[in-house]
Order: C-alpha cells, then sequence, then structure tokens
C-alpha cells in the first residue's frame, strides 16, 4: 500500500451496544506502524467499598464527540508519527466486567502510542460530557435541603466546573434524595460562589 493512501484517521463513536476490542483494534492496524496500543475502561464490582451491580452512562453526544476530535487533534500535535485513532464509548448500561470505553492508537514506535492512548484516557476524563452513575447513584452526593427548593432544579458545583473548563449542570428529580442525575451542558458563565441554583 502506498503510505500517502493511508492517510491519518480518527475513528469517534458513542454507542449504546455492547464494544468490541477486535473492532476497535482493527481500525487503527497499519502496515506502516509496529505498534498498536489499547487502553480498555471496564466496570468493576466496587466503588470506595460499596458494591456495584453497573455503571450507567449519559451523554451530551453531539458536544462529546466534538472535545474528542480536539483531543485527537492534540494528539497528533504531540506525537506527530501516531497513525490512527479511535475511541469508542459505551452509553446506557454496562454490565460488570463489560467495556465502556476503548481507545486505541496506532504509530511506528510504542512509545509515541503508548503516551498518546494514556493522554487519550486521561483528557477524555477531564473534559469530556460522559457521565457516569452507579446502579444506587453512590455516585451522587446532592440532597436536598430545606433552604432549597422542593421541585425539580438545576445544581452544579462551581470547583467542579472550573475543573471540568465547562458549565455543569446537574437535574436533580423530585426527592428527598438524589435518584436521577443528568447532564446539561449549557452556555452560561461559571459563578465564582461554592453552588449555584436556578428553580425550573
Amino acid at each position: 500500500m502506498d503510505e500517502s493512501k493511508d492517510v491519518p484517521k480518527d475513528f469517534i463513536k458513542l454507542k449504546s451496544e455492547k464494544l468490541s476490542v477486535d473492532e476497535v483494534s482493527e481500525l487503527v492496524i497499519s502496515p506502516y506502524c509496529g505498534a498498536v496500543s489499547l487502553f480498555i475502561g471496564t466496570t468493576r464490582n466496587n466503588f470506595e467499598g460499596k458494591k456495584v451491580i453497573h455503571l450507567e452512562y449519559e451523554a451530551y453526544t453531539s458536544m462529546a464527540e466534538t472535545e474528542i476530535k480536539k483531543i485527537c487533534r492534540d494528539v497528533r500535535q504531540k506525537w506527530p508519527s501516531v497513525k490512527h485513532i479511535a475511541v469508542h464509548h459505551r452509553l446506557g448500561v454496562v454490565p460488570i466486567t463489560e467495556a465502556s470505553v476503548i481507545i486505541a492508537v496506532s504509530s511506528p514506535h510504542r512509545a509515541e502510542s503508548l503516551e498518546a492512548v494514556m493522554y487519550c484516557i486521561n483528557t477524555l476524563k477531564a473534559s469530556v460530557p460522559i457521565w457516569k452513575k452507579d446502579s444506587s447513584c453512590s455516585l451522587c452526593a446532592y440532597t436536598h435541603t430545606a433552604s432549597k427548593p422542593r421541585g425539580p432544579c438545576y445544581l452544579g458545583r462551581a470547583d467542579e466546573l472550573q475543573r471540568l473548563n465547562f458549565p455543569l449542570l446537574w437535574r436533580l428529580e423530585r426527592s428527598p434524595l438524589l435518584l436521577e442525575c443528568h447532564f446539561y451542558w449549557e452556555l452560561y458563565r461559571i459563578l465564582s460562589t461554592d453552588h449555584f441554583l436556578c428553580q425550573i
């Protein structure tokens, strides 16, 4: 194959179906590369000492895809020899031991692909609007208090928003305890207070 025809490609997919390691790894194979590095993130059966039955992922899909494309561009700037990049992330319920995210990178030599894969997963977790919760919602710590409205509202932690560099809004359902959370990504300024709250 003429190397000019094997142009670098990015394969990005958010899907509710089970992820395939073989499918993702095959996407990045190139005759000009001697290394394919993979990261596979799976659901484990515990979190901070609590039993986990499954994880559930939700995403602001269009923005998530845009942010992953930015990660791929950054990878190519940092490691110009990288050939192909594949990022597949599962949405919905992910049972124990099944993959929630698979990242594959090919390059002529192993150092670049290994470093690029590490960069991809770390940046994805820090900046891409994909949210997870465990089956009992034990990852969620927000509750309604007497001083806050009992009805549905949007609630967010300003320090968390600043860490993610995105306005993050949590949707709290009508309940004494938080039972359902959803991401809402809107174009609002991040408030400097510890919390912001606006009733809907």
